[in-house]
């Protein structure tokens, strides 16, 4: 029997990459496992001809859709049109063709932004769909649902088994810290690493620093989204609904912005003072995921958020010159 064939779409950004780490790691304790890769240069995933040239001669028998167009709300204000057009021709080209190639499995990346602004916490998988997008990213959230559909959609009609996870917010090696478009912590962790290198006094933080961020490292977002994958049909079933076939990952827990400023200080050394800008928005005040259904099927979060960050500086450290700007 020949080895099973896994694509990771995406395997350059921060998720596919811990993906990719973990499928190596099974591959070398003894899994019979041949890992199909392609960078941006190699294959457009907004191409419809070269993703299905791509599926039909790769073959792939399970596709890892990590691909996607990611950033802070900046970017997301600036590029609402990328952001939209790029995620929905990605899902569409390698879903479809997927399916075209014979893929029976296939899981799907997503995020937590597919829910309501205004939700009770902590956000259900249920709760999709019941209410009004945050405007900041609104169509980055239509793509993403968009992609949680188009699963159910091949599902209900072809009798694919394809899924989806939804992740809060990640952090960890591979991150974006870009002075403009990344998310808060790796802007954090770049702005407390510059006030220590340039002795300041004080570090600023935006808004009131009250709003509170659950946050996951990416390690525990590869191994939740393997978990997920390895899945027997009946168990995801039994788990999931037709029409509610998503599932959040995330720790179950949030801290405060300030607090996660106080700890990415520790980390990198910082002793000054932190100030809050309550001039500055603050954004949504909570977004943390009921993580319930992931924990019954017996997966939970393992990575501590301050062994998290010291990780995520330490990588930070040995790549900053890929960060200038």
């Amino acid at each position: 029997m020949s080895a099973m064939r896994v694509y990771v779409a995406g395997h350059r950004g921060m998720v596919g990459g811990a993906i990719l780490r973990r499928l190596k790691l099974r591959q070398e304790t003894g899994e019979d496992l041949t890992l199909v890769t392609a960078t941006h240069a190699e294959l457009d995933l907004t191409n419809q001809a070269a993703v299905q040239n791509f599926m039909q001669r790769e073959r792939p028998d399970v596709v890892v859709l990590a691909a996607a167009r990611v950033g802070g709300i900046h970017a997301n204000n600036t590029y609402p049109a990328d952001f939209i057009y790029d995620n929905l021709m990605i899902e569409c080209n390698v879903i479809h063709q997927a399916f075209s190639a014979g893929v029976r499995r296939l899981l799907q990346l997503g995020s937590s932004c597919i829910y309501p602004k205004a939700v009770p916490q902590p956000m259900r998988e249920d709760a999709l769909l019941t209410g009004t997008l945050e405007p900041t990213n609104e169509p980055y959230a239509i793509a993403k649902i968009a992609g949680i559909k188009l699963c159910e959609s091949y599902n209900r009609q072809h009798g694919t088994d394809y899924r989806s996870v939804m992740p809060t917010n990640l952090y960890g090696p591979g991150d974006n810290f870009h002075p403009e478009n990344s998310h808060v912590l790796p802007a954090l962790i770049r702005r407390f690493h510059e006030a220590v290198k340039e002795g300041r006094e004080e570090v600023t933080i935006w808004g009131s620093g009250k709003p509170m961020r659950e946050l996951l490292h990416v390690d525990d977002m590869a191994e939740a989204a393997l978990f997920v994958l390895d899945l027997d049909k009946p168990t995801y079933d039994a788990n999931t609904e037709p029409m509610l076939s998503h599932i959040n990952v995330g720790t179950g827990s949030d801290v405060s912005i300030l607090e996660l400023a106080q700890m990415v200080a520790r980390v990198t050394g910082y002793q000054g003072r932190i100030v809050t800008d309550p001039s500055k928005p603050d954004g949504t005040l909570r977004k943390l995921m009921d993580v319930s259904r992931l924990a019954q099927m017996g997966w939970r979060a393992r990575i501590g958020l301050e062994a998290g960050l010291t990780d995520t500086y330490q990588w930070f450290l040995e790549h900053q010159g890929d960060f200038r700007g």
